[in-house]
């Protein structure tokens, strides 16, 4: 092929086994120098071997995150995507897998290098037809090149692992169905190598060559083998079809499928696929997807901004949060070392400590060590921390001893499959921060100490792969059960139940579950052969059970109780909505005596959780001194479990007194101009639980998830079932729910604007709502507000300030670290349907020592649009290098309160304004002097009617009446005069 000398970009799109990557590195040995960005680290190191071979050890250079040779000499780097050297140039660069592009997990480096990565003469993008919708917008200067796939790709159906033809593999997306499968090939077939994505290159190379060398004639793997892994396989069979990508578990989409399914068949040798295990066979419309390899387009590609700013920690984290301004991008989700910043920089050091762009920039990149341990996110970023910490003390390096000491508890090889690929985990953080040459004295040497530790784990964790799933001696646990020959079953720590050391089932928590491969006529007998152990093994663990303690156990979102990772019972209604029942998941072969053990733990477990989250409402409850109407009141709370509509028991709050009030307020009771709730209760965990109580109170099906943790507001989804916003502390507003603490903010801010003549939002309104300004006037006007639209020209941009939070991801949250505490606006009333505030002269909350509103800050008027005078016309008005530009425009909103009918058609006024309030209310409001209450209107300030007069405001203190000092509202009023 001829090499155009201009530059070129090339996009070669096709299914798998078309050799795309074989001509990427042809084309690449045409060039002097080159990179190519690889999926996979294991497939980087395959490409690497195969272009030295071609090249020279001293000409190529392998980048990954974990490993690093650079001779100084070399001429093509072959790397993982997210290592490439993009600040050096080379003549050819090329990416593999394109596609990744839409990867929730790393999409965002993908598209990154889709459009950014050039090499001088030549580009090339590798990977599925699905990407050239995409490529072709966002690169229109790329040329398009396909290719067929070389052998046929054939649907074979359903078929028992025990059945499948020898050259298989077996694809599975878990590790537990992973070594399952291995360990049931093992007893049935004589073994299988397991090729996973957390092997080392050493230990993945080893494994492979004994399916290669004809060792053992299948092979079991994760999705991993879909990334352009090359061995000899016939057939495909899909153990699972669903996965846990990252946060949650989803069905694999035809074109993934296809992906791995394509490494069946490799060159002109045509392959199978299928399914195995209790998989439900492929519909027919993925099977002609796959086989004829025809996918819908990818329509969007995960986005993130690579132009970081490093001023300080928040400038960072705003750049990574920015939006795509570009159509058929989208904001990639919250990565892990976004999330490791966020959480340093809660500690207050770490915080102070990135104080200058270079330090914010360091801690960036340490932020960046990838969690191969996959621990909990704390302790990952007390790793990350400590490691900064040294980086900026005096010697600016990781002390080597602290290191040293890191390596000894790793370097050791003995231990089960488990605790080696542990250590592996551990040790591919240590490489990770080795080939970070600047961090530590003596990198080079750390890095070759690095790498041969994990080359000892490596073989270490081979051997012990071969040696659990490579056996060619028939199962002697399926003569003896054919013979019925009687078995001594033993259960190991892991659930696992055995025979004679041969694996029979599964026992996870109170129940047993046989062997998924064992036939109908063998299931009888396996039970039998269990029961001796398990026997005694659910007493012992009913025991274990009671003395565990509380923190062990947990409620799932629907419900379900489990003991660390297993399922041992779950909720359903009881006699009233706190105190639900308990269903427990218990084999009837372990006994009454064991069922009623496990389902007395939980109930006492289940009514001290609820007691401990809702422990104001209990406590409001069981008081005494609470009396009449109050009790009534307090009734109704614990009832609706803490949240209830004010409008719902108006009548009740409107006759209470204010001691009865007062009684209520010191549980925690707020009375909110929309909901009467305990602020306590809203935090994310008895919001939770009461949502899970409101479900099995009201015999749903299915128990809806709650709002995210943190969010102000969120889109009111219209499949909600009735009283499920109000149940999650939330209502409904227009196309949004907004909290109700939050909602109540509102109202205090909304309380002294002019809602007759006329306000515009400010920004403590935006903020507290968390949203857009037409999202704000949406929920103004179904909180009985007109908001209408204007347009006028933008005033000068004032001095940069930080952003405010944009929508869905803006905070103001209630939890352990600091409770929200609005103001009260308790007054007694008896608010209509979606009450909407008055201005703070006609009416004044009734809280005892109610916060005093922050000052706003406001927008400066609008330019006047009137004509300018003659005399203030510029000087250089009218001349010829003056450009006349139209000043910039921006939206905003006017609300006013809505007019709505007077009760009985009496002509129209503001129905839901504090005047109508406070006339149903008798008064209550208007009576403040001191000790909290009014002194009486004097005589002539109302007419006979009852009316103020024209002019006046109703129940108006007079003006020379002393000031109240213990009146927060009688000093803002003074404050507030001319």
């Amino acid at each position: 092929m001829n090499i155009q000398d201009d530059r070129q970009i090339v996009a070669i799109l096709g299914p798998t086994n078309t050799g795309k990557t074989h001509e990427a590195i042809e084309r690449m040995l045409r060039r002097p120098t080159g990179i190519i960005g690889l999926p996979l680290r294991l497939l980087a190191r395959e490409v690497y071997d195969k272009v030295v071979d071609k090249a020279g050890l001293g000409a190529v250079a392998l980048i990954t995150g974990e490993e690093k040779i650079q001779p100084p000499r070399a001429r093509y780097y072959i790397c993982t995507v997210e290592a490439m050297p993009l600040e050096r140039q080379a003549d050819f660069v090329a990416v593999d897998e394109i596609q990744m592009c839409a990867d929730p997990e790393r999409g965002h480096v993908f598209t990154d290098r889709l459009l950014h990565a050039r090499g001088r003469k030549e580009t090339l993008f590798l990977g599925a037809e699905t990407m050239r919708p995409r490529i072709a917008d966002l690169v229109p200067d790329a040329r398009f090149e396909r290719r067929e796939r070389f052998s046929t790709l054939t649907y074979a159906g359903s078929k028992k692992i025990s059945r499948l033809k020898p050259r298989s593999a077996v694809v599975a997306f878990s590790v537990d169905q992973v070594y399952a499968i291995a360990e049931l090939i093992r007893r049935q077939r004589g073994g299988a190598a397991v090729v996973m994505g957390a092997l080392s290159p050493r230990t993945r190379n080893a494994q492979v060559a004994l399916y290669q060398n004809g060792d053992v004639d299948y092979l079991v793997a994760t999705d991993a083998i879909g990334m352009g892994l090359n061995m000899d396989v016939d057939h495909v069979a899909f153990a699972g079809r669903t996965k846990f990508d990252g946060h949650r578990m989803r069905m694999l989409a035809p074109n993934e499928l296809a992906q791995i399914a394509g490494r069946a068949g490799r060159y002109t040798k045509d392959g199978t696929f299928g399914v195995t295990g209790e998989v439900e066979a492929l519909e027919d419309q993925a099977v002609a997807a796959i086989e004829n390899h025809r996918f819908a387009p990818i329509r969007a590609l995960q986005w993130r901004n690579s132009n970081l700013r490093f001023a300080s920690v928040a400038h960072l984290i705003r750049a990574l949060e920015e939006t795509p301004g570009r159509e058929g991008l989208t904001r990639a989700r919250e990565a892990d070392d976004l999330a490791a910043l966020r959480l340093a920089v809660e500690d207050r050091q770490i915080a102070e400590l990135a104080s200058h762009p270079d330090r914010v920039r360091l801690l960036w990149e340490v932020c960046q060590i990838p969690d191969f341990r996959k621990t909990a996110p704390a302790e990952h970023v007390a790793l990350i921390s400590r490691i900064y910490r040294f980086l900026l003390a005096e010697a600016e390096v990781i002390p080597s001893a602290w290191v040293a000491d890191q390596l000894r508890r790793i370097d050791r090889v003995e231990g089960d499959i488990d605790t080696l690929s542990k250590r592996l985990a551990f040790i591919r953080t240590w490489t990770y921060v080795a080939n970070r040459g600047q961090w530590l004295e003596n990198a080079a040497e750390w890095r070759e100490e690095t790498r041969a530790i994990e080359n000892r784990l490596g073989d270490a964790l081979h051997a012990a792969l071969t040696q659990r799933f490579v056996d060619r001696r028939s199962s002697v646990l399926m003569r003896r059960l054919k013979q019925k020959e009687r078995l001594v079953a033993e259960v190991s720590d892991k659930g696992e139940v055995t025979a004679e050391g041969h694996y029979l089932g599964r026992l996870d928590g109170f129940r047993f579950t046989i062997d998924e491969t064992a036939t109908s006529e063998e299931i009888k007998t396996l039970r039998s052969a269990s029961m001796s152990a398990l026997a005694a093994e659910f007493t012992r663990r009913a025991d274990k059970l009671y003395l565990s303690p509380d923190s062990e156990i947990d409620v799932t979102e629907q419900g379900g109780l489990m003991w660390g990772t297993d399922a041992i019972g779950k909720l359903s209604k009881g006699d009233t909505p706190l105190a639900p029942r308990v269903q427990v998941f218990v084999d009837d072969i372990a006994g009454t005596d064991v069922a009623e053990k496990v389902e007395r733990r939980l109930t006492h477990w289940v009514g001290r959780r609820i007691a401990s989250l809702f422990e104001p409402l209990m406590a409001m409850r069981d008081d005494e001194a609470i009396s009449g109407l109050a009790k009534g009141v307090a009734f109704q709370l614990v009832e609706a479990m803490g949240v209830i509509p004010r409008q719902a028991i108006a009548n009740d709050v409107k006759q209470l007194a204010q001691e009865d009030r007062g009684m209520l307020r010191k549980h925690g009771v707020r009375f909110g101009q929309h909901n009467i709730f305990l602020p306590a209760l809203l935090k994310p965990a008895p919001a939770r639980m009461r949502l899970i109580l409101w479900a099995l109170w009201n015999d749903l099906g299915e128990i809806p998830d709650a709002p995210p943790a943190g969010h102000v507001t969120v889109p009111a989804d219209d499949n909600m079932p009735q009283g499920y916003f109000e149940t999650v502390g939330y209502r409904r507003c227009g196309a949004r729910a907004v909290r109700i603490d939050m909602l109540e903010r509102l109202a205090d801010l909304l309380r002294p604007m002019d809602v007759r003549a006329g306000f515009e939002a400010t920004p403590d309104m935006l903020s507290i709502t968390g949203c857009t300004l037409d999202q704000l006037a949406d929920i103004l006007s179904h909180m009985g507000f007109k908001a209408e639209r204007g347009e006028r020209p933008k005033p000068p941009r004032p001095a940069p300030q930080p952003a405010e939070a944009t929508p869905e991801t803006t905070t103001e949250p209630i939890g352990e670290a600091g409770e929200d505490k609005p103001t009260e606006t308790d007054a007694a009333v008896e608010p209509a349907p979606e009450v909407a505030p008055v201005p703070e002269a006609e009416a004044a909350p009734e809280t005892v020592e109610p916060e005093a509103p922050a000052p706003q800050d406001q927008a400066p008027p609008p330019e006047s649009n009137a004509p300018m005078a003659e005399d203030t016309t510029p000087a250089d008005a009218g001349s010829d290098d003056t450009v006349d530009a139209e000043p910039e425009a921006e939206v905003f909103y006017t609300f006013t309160l809505a007019r709505r009918p007077r009760p009985g058609g009496q002509g129209h006024g503001h129905g839901h304004g504090r005047g109508q309030n406070r006339r149903q209310d008798g008064g209550n409001r208007g009576k403040q002097g001191q000790g909290g209450k009014r002194g009486k209107a004097k005589p002539g300030d109302q007419s006979k009617s009852g009316k103020p007069k024209h002019g006046e405001r109703k129940n108006a203190a007079p003006r020379d009446k002393p000031v109240d000092p213990h009146s927060p509202f009688a000093v803002l009023q003074q404050l507030k005069k001319p």
